[in-house]
């Protein structure tokens, strides 16, 4: 698979401003949950490329393994806390607009777990989750050329 363009060269400032914003949602919620929010809205997107970057990047982060191969079933498995599930679940009912789910369950559930100001960057960190795998499928972005930006020890 070839990439269509490279989006960075294509519009450099508008690239990196839409990669500024991406990090700065991140700074207020903790990194295994930013990572299970990734992994999951990558997987109902069909994503490989943001699926396979954000699975490494939670291993990297201590996310266990378990935790990652069951997300696409989350409620019905027992291993992710009640603010993991709420986030889980307004990431799929806002991953999922078009199909016409209701949200309003799921925005009770994330009301019961987050203040109004992690609301808000939860849905920003999913609204550019969502960008990002429109921007890899729609100029067929190639999976698995992740580089790891933490440093390996020597053994």
């Amino acid at each position: 698979m070839t990439a269509k363009l490279d989006l960075f060269a294509a519009a450099p400032s508008l690239m990196k401003s839409w990669m500024s914003m991406s990090h700065a949602v991140e700074s207020s919620l903790e990194p295994s949950l930013i990572e299970l929010v990734k992994i999951r809205s990558s997987q109902i997107n069909g994503c490989a490329t943001c699926i396979n970057v954000h699975t490494a990047e939670a291993r990297e982060k201590g996310e266990t393994e378990q935790r990652i191969y069951l997300l696409s079933a989350w409620r019905e498995a027992p291993c992710y806390s009640d603010r993991e599930r709420a986030a889980l679940g307004w990431t799929e009912a806002l991953t999922r607009l078009s199909e016409g789910h209701t949200h309003e369950s799921a925005y009770e559930a994330l009301k019961a777990q987050f203040t109004e100001e992690e609301q808000v960057n939860l849905t920003l960190l999913i609204v550019a989750i969502n960008g990002w795998n429109r921007f890899n499928i729609a100029f067929n972005i190639p999976a698995g050329n992740y580089k790891s930006s933490i440093k390996q020890s020597a053994a």
